[in-house]
């Protein structure tokens, strides 16, 4: 990419988008194109069209999603999955067509058969049965990645898919109810700290094992993949290592400075019980993380006190 062309972040809002953005301006992007959802509406096929013909964009990070946590992706499946889809389909046929140079489409690990031998190769891709508590979102992506495949195969075009894990970082969606793990439980435990509570209480049995990477880390490894990779098929982005949640729990207590007692709720569901990225294809081109947990988690919550999140 050179610093002139004209790069569309999707999504630029978001978790992923906002440190694209970052990451590109930090190493001297003049020409960056966003647009809020006001300005253009990813699911209006039309609209996508029209963007698409006027603005003459060179490069596309795809990284527009609707997303949320376990009960977010359970409770509105339908949404998800057709929201998904459309700006898949949308931003994909619409990049084709108006001869952008490069696309790359941002899925998620969830994309992998619940029983995935762990650590997850690529190559588990639609070998077995999805996780059903995300299921439609999983599909979505799946669909995505694919239809990169397909216009690569008929068209020729230079459309690739990147598989990150678990993210977290600066510009997180702490909801609640329908944030991811970590955004979540830190306002939990935040909201547990100031109103000097005696426990809190988290989701599931506290076995399963997740991993997760630093959105910045991720900037730069997306970075890397638009500048040197353009094989078929998707690549994992992640650490290669995991923890359990309650060993994170414990990590989350010292970050926010939380006394109390942690109680799991086993009730609630657990999700798929391992998923941790092979990220050997990866590290092969040269990259990896450089911001550990125990940093990101403390950055990412003094970040979000900055920014009052929790009120």
């Amino acid at each position: 990419m050179k610093k002139t062309d004209r790069i569309f972040i999707a999504g630029h809002r978001g978790l992923v988008g906002s440190a694209i953005v970052r990451d590109l301006q930090q190493r001297g992007f003049l020409n960056l194109v966003v647009k809020l959802h006001a300005e253009l509406d990813l699911l209006n096929q039309a609209a996508v069209h029209d963007f698409f013909k006027k603005e003459k964009i060179d490069y596309v990070f795809l990284a527009a999603a609707r997303v949320g946590g376990i009960k977010a992706n359970d409770q509105y499946s339908a949404d998800f999955m057709v929201e998904n889809l459309l700006i898949a389909t949308n931003v994909i046929q619409a990049s084709a067509l108006n001869h952008v140079e490069k696309l790359l489409f941002l899925g998620s690990s969830c994309i992998y058969p619940k029983h995935a031998p762990q650590p997850i190769r690529e190559d588990s891709l639609l070998t077995g049965t999805l996780e059903p508590t995300n299921e439609a979102y999983a599909l979505a992506k799946i669909a995505g990645l694919k239809l990169c495949e397909m216009y690569r195969k008929q068209y020729g075009k230079n459309f690739i898919s990147a598989m990150p894990t678990n993210l977290y970082g600066p510009g997180d969606n702490f909801h609640p109810e329908n944030s991811h793990v970590i955004p979540g439980m830190m306002r939990r435990f935040h909201e547990a700290k100031v109103h000097s509570k005696k426990e809190v209480r988290v989701w599931g049995t506290g076995t399963p094992k997740r991993e997760f990477l630093h959105v910045d880390d991720l900037a730069k490894a997306l970075f890397l993949l638009m500048e040197n990779y353009s094989e078929v098929g998707t690549i994992n982005v992640g650490t290669g290592e995991d923890l359990t949640i309650r060993e994170l729990s414990e990590m989350m207590t010292s970050t926010v400075g939380f006394e109390g007692a942690v109680r799991f709720d086993p009730a609630m569901p657990d999700g798929t019980l391992q998923k941790v990225l092979d990220v050997s294809r990866m590290k092969a081109l040269g990259w990896a993380p450089e911001i550990s947990l125990r940093e990101g988690l403390k950055s990412t919550y003094d970040w979000a006190l900055r920014q009052k999140i929790f009120g």
